[in-house]
């Protein structure tokens, strides 16, 4: 089968092709900079030609409001112009865990937009949304970060890491279109607050977490609802802790 991943040199997107390439698959990793672009659309007939599926990894390099949204909907509309002249049968899509509780953020919106575009096609599809991945955790705490003080709310939150959701996309690309949306998350449900102390003490970071549930994520308020999945997500198997006792014993 042949596979078309976009966004493929990027953390996910790396993993998956790898993870499809080990099952014996075709697959073409397509990024700019390895020649694909669905902004412009350089490349992109080439590398679609004769793919079965595409899975659609990519993210905007910019998060400003304007320049993340011109991302997802150009982005979009220039891929599934392309799917459809080549026959593709099945579009996956990585998304977000809370996307549609989210919308005060021009980043949520811009996702949104980018799921509408997918739900509007007349291609099968499956939209996959994976909560926040232990490598991000990083970036929460850099934009909540006030002088040495990180300033978070006290919310749930459900995080995965990225070599569970590649592994849990792979299931996804190599199955039957849902025409809809799947939830994966990490094993276990934590504080946001606790995550990032864990993290930050972890990696020697000076730095200390403040609980302000008026504190915003991205620019959209949260509660206990916002960044865990619904009923029935897949849940994968490994846990905070060990990746960063791993993570920290690497550097």
């Amino acid at each position: 089968m042949k596979i078309v991943v976009i966004g493929g040199s990027g953390l996910i997107g790396t993993k998956l092709v790898n993870n499809l390439h080990g099952l014996g698959h075709e697959v073409v990793a397509a990024s700019p900079s390895l020649g694909v672009n669905t902004i412009t659309g350089e490349g992109l007939a080439e590398a679609l030609s004769g793919a079965q599926v595409v899975v659609d990894v990519a993210n905007s390099p910019s998060f400003e409001d304007k320049a993340v949204m011109e991302f997802f909907e150009t982005s979009g509309r220039n891929l599934f112009a392309a799917e459809a002249a080549a026959g593709v049968r099945h579009h996956v899509a990585l998304s977000v865990v809370g996307t549609d509780r989210l919308l005060q953020s021009g980043y949520f919106r811009a996702k949104m937009a980018q799921e509408d575009l997918i739900k509007a096609s007349k291609i099968p599809y499956t939209i996959v949304r994976a909560t926040q991945f232990f490598e991000f955790v990083n970036s929460i705490a850099y934009t909540a970060t006030e002088g040495q003080s990180v300033r978070l709310p006290s919310v749930f939150v459900q995080p995965i890491v990225s070599d569970d959701v590649a592994a849990a996309l792979v299931n996804f690309t190599l199955g039957a279109p849902v025409n809809g949306v799947v939830e994966v998350a990490g094993p276990e449900r934590m504080r946001l607050d606790e995550l990032v102390r864990q993290f930050l003490s972890a990696t020697q970071d000076t730095r200390q977490v403040v609980v302000d549930d008026n504190a915003r994520y991205f620019g959209a308020a949260l509660n206990d609802q916002s960044l865990v999945p619904g009923e029935n997500p897949r849940i994968t198997a490994t846990r905070f802790k060990d990746w960063l006792s791993q993570s920290t014993s690497q550097r």
